[in-house]
């Protein structure tokens, strides 16, 4: 088995700009849970903003990721066909990211605060309780492929700043 196989093969070629965009640099297209390493790969990136800039450049950060992947995630899923059943290809994973830094964004900068941010939206982003999965199920497009992952950050940032203020 060659290192390429654990790779998805992009429906764009990886260098064009949608691709970089819905797939986080090639993070969705690890095959197996694809969804976990895009939100995995957010991480390091959103502790990087966090340190250049606060929590101030990660909002930022988080407003510019949504609004490009509304745009690469749509082209990347037309590119496929329609993406699927759901319309969201697992390859797309920048949803996941602006989902994960939303989590992250009321949180303080600590290993532990993300590790429960990740968990917490990785439980919401897979189980789809309500709104989320109506958002997935009735949004179509690049819009659709990125609203249920931001109410899912939105609903796992909200239980982890309210679990800090309990804890503090």
């Amino acid at each position: 088995m060659t290192c390429l196989a654990m790779f998805e093969r992009p429906a764009l070629p990886l260098f064009h700009p949608v691709t970089l965009i819905a797939t986080w640099f090639g993070a969705g297209l690890i095959r197996g849970a694809p969804g976990t390493w895009g939100s995995l790969a957010a991480l390091p990136c959103a502790a990087s903003l966090h340190l250049l800039g606060g929590p101030w450049l990660l909002a930022g950060a988080t407003g510019l990721v949504a609004l490009a992947g509304v745009w690469a995630s749509g082209r990347y899923a037309a590119a496929l066909g329609g993406g699927g059943a759901s319309g969201d290809p697992g390859a797309v994973v920048v949803d996941e990211v602006a989902g994960q830094w939303l989590a992250l964004l009321p949180l303080p900068l600590d290993l532990w605060w993300y590790a429960a941010a990740f968990a917490l939206f990785r439980l919401f982003d897979i189980a789809k309780p309500w709104p989320i999965g109506w958002l997935d199920r009735n949004l179509a497009g690049g819009w659709g492929i990125m609203a249920d992952d931001l109410a899912a950050g939105l609903v796992a940032g909200a239980l982890a700043t309210a679990l800090l203020l309990w804890l503090a």
